[in-house]
């Protein structure tokens, strides 16, 4: 039987590549949402950004647009799902 060596992964988990790793993939998405984002006045483009997180379990990206109608334009476009999933196939 195979046995892993937790503290291990856990301390790559939690390594600056990793969080270079992750950063990148939340970054591409960005980078396909800004690119899909209806502009009237680009405030919805321009307030998609990146948010990491360094947590004990290792660093978590969140992609945030954060004007206070962003939910309603997600919720009738669906910019930031369709982006995730357009990086997702490629990563």
């Amino acid at each position: 039987m195979a046995t892993f060596n937790e503290a291990g992964l856990a301390e790559i988990a939690r390594s600056a590549s990793v969080r270079d790793l992750v950063t990148d993939a939340a970054a591409a998405v960005v980078d396909a949402a800004q690119s899909d984002a209806p502009v009237l006045t680009g405030e919805y483009r321009d307030s998609i950004h990146v948010e990491v997180e360094q947590t004990p379990d290792g660093p978590v990206a969140t992609v945030v647009a954060d004007v206070p109608y962003a939910m309603v334009i997600e919720s009738r476009e669906g910019v930031l799902a369709r982006a995730v999933g357009k990086v997702a196939s490629r990563v």
